[in-house]
């Protein structure tokens, strides 16, 4: 098995200068549900803060359609709750043939347990060439709650 240690991200670290890839200007988003308040945009461009949270609980995506394809390294997630004990579980996928077929980066599964547990950073070095489409699908509370789903940032580089 192959592993590796890696610094973690202090909580308040900024994440706007290190090379992110500007999403403003590079996809076109397509999601399920947002609240007026805490609309998409909040949690891919550069200097906000809010985040983006859906209208309705249960299950959502959020797809990245890349105007010109892709070369990926590196993608990092901020997702927060400070109000509902919860597990969380999301999959992060993406396509070179604009959504006909999909290929998983991660599968991953996080316990939020407020006011101890309200914050998962997870940053994954990867290797992806010819990316047309960038898909995050969330499942909020996993025992079907009515949470709604919600993501703090997601930067890519």
């Amino acid at each position: 098995m192959r592993k590796r240690v890696i610094t973690p991200i202090p909580h308040g670290a900024p994440f706007f200068d290190q090379g992110w890839l500007d999403v403003g200007k590079a996809a076109s988003v397509e999601v399920t549900s947002e609240d007026q308040i805490y609309p998409i945009e909040c949690a891919l461009l550069p200097g906000e803060k809010r985040g983006w949270r859906s209208a309705e609980p249960g299950t959502q995506s959020m797809r990245l359609i890349f105007d010109e394809t892709q070369k990926l390294r590196r993608t990092l997630l901020v997702f927060e709750e400070t109000e509902t004990t919860r597990t969380q579980e999301f999959v992060l996928r993406w396509s070179s043939d604009r959504g006909r077929s999909f290929r998983e980066i991660v599968r991953q599964q996080w316990n939020f347990s407020p006011p101890e547990t309200i914050r998962e950073v997870e940053e994954y070095q990867v290797e992806l060439s010819d990316v047309t489409v960038l898909e995050l699908i969330i499942v909020p509370h996993n025992s079907g709650g009515t949470a709604c789903a919600s993501l703090k940032s997601l930067r890519l580089s």
